[in-house]
């Protein structure tokens, strides 16, 4: 089961910005993490009951560092749309 410690981030990027203008809140998760756990943290911990939940994953890319070749791990993305109004303090805070 999934807890609040698989959240990595919750993502800022020109798109989730203006996402975020909707109600629609982007967090970067590990690939353990399921829709309805997500709901169960967010009902928990910040007492919202999200709208609608979309999930994406996301595979680590391949890398080269020094001519060695590595691998970024994999996470999963979830598009996280909020009710009127509702708002979620930063995972850091």
């Amino acid at each position: 089961m999934a807890d609040i410690t698989d959240i990595k981030a919750i993502l800022y990027t020109e798109k989730t910005i203006e996402l975020q203008e909707n109600e629609v809140i982007v967090f970067q998760t590990s690939t353990r993490m399921t829709k309805n756990s997500l709901k169960e943290i967010l009902r928990e911990y910040w007492g919202v009951k999200p709208l609608k939940v979309n999930s994406l994953r996301q595979a680590g890319k391949v890398k080269k560092f020094k001519g060695k070749t590595g691998k970024r791990p994999d996470f999963k993305k979830f598009y996280v749309t909020l009710p009127q109004g509702a708002e979620i303090a930063n995972l850091s805070a």
